[in-house]
């Protein structure tokens, strides 16, 4: 007899008639009150997202401000500038 691999997976806690990956989504899409993620992987979720969120953050901070679009003066151009949508 082998033994089974354990797994956290919600399709090996279902009993369907077949076990077939088709009736499987078939039966999620039928019941969505009865299938939701597991308290543990919502919290590693949720866990991840601050840490992205807190290293995007330092990333932001630590890293050299650039001008992308830098106040322009009035006086300096020569009047070749057509950002407002007009033509030539």
């Amino acid at each position: 007899m082998t033994r089974r691999k354990k797994t956290r997976s919600l399709a090996d806690k279902v009993t369907i008639r077949t076990g077939r990956r088709k009736d499987y989504k078939k039966w999620r899409h039928e019941n969505p009150d009865q299938v939701t993620s597991s308290t543990r992987y919502t919290q590693k979720k949720r866990q991840q997202r601050k840490l992205q969120a807190a290293r995007k953050i330092a990333r932001q901070a630590s890293g050299q401000p650039i001008a992308i679009h830098p106040e322009q003066r009035p006086d300096a151009g020569n009047g070749d500038n057509h950002h407002d949508g007009e033509p030539k």
